[in-house]
């Protein structure tokens, strides 16, 4: 059983059916990938001043950035909880020519293998985790020259 429970606290960008579909479907995709299992994870949306204020709070960098990962330690059913700027994506997704849906589906999963315990500090780090995105991205139908 996965359960994903979900929280729209931004007014930037309309939050639509679809939107929250492509979110619970890149966690579910993700959980696949990494093994499946039974998992709980929590979702906030915001926007930038939002993010910017739980990073500021949570990680001492007083900036905006795209998304935040919050694993939990205790490997039980609770995952972790995932803060994504709605209003940075929709930025990101202008900025790199692709669609908001392939910049929040990104945005999820990378923050979903945050979750597990991957990270991007070192060159072999990243390679390993942009490998592992492109490829639940990609069985989501999702590319980077999703238009």
């Amino acid at each position: 059983m996965i359960i994903i429970r979900m929280r729209n606290e931004q007014k930037a960008h309309s939050f639509t059916i679809q939107a929250r579909l492509l979110i619970r479907r890149a966690i579910r995709a993700s959980i696949a990938a990494m093994g499946g299992g039974n998992h709980e994870v929590s979702v906030l949306i915001t926007d930038n001043a939002g993010i910017r204020e739980l990073n500021r709070t949570y990680r001492q960098i007083d900036r905006e950035t795209d998304v935040l990962s919050f694993p939990m330690e205790d490997d039980g059913l609770l995952l972790g909880d995932i803060v994504l700027s709605l209003e940075k994506a929709y930025a990101q997704a202008e900025e790199y020519g692709h669609s908001p849906a392939r910049e929040m589906g990104f945005l999820t999963v990378h923050s979903m293998l945050h979750l597990y315990g991957y990270d991007h500090m070192e060159e072999e780090e990243r390679v390993e985790m942009r490998r592992m995105e492109e490829k639940i991205l990609a069985a989501m139908g999702l590319y980077r020259e999703d238009a």
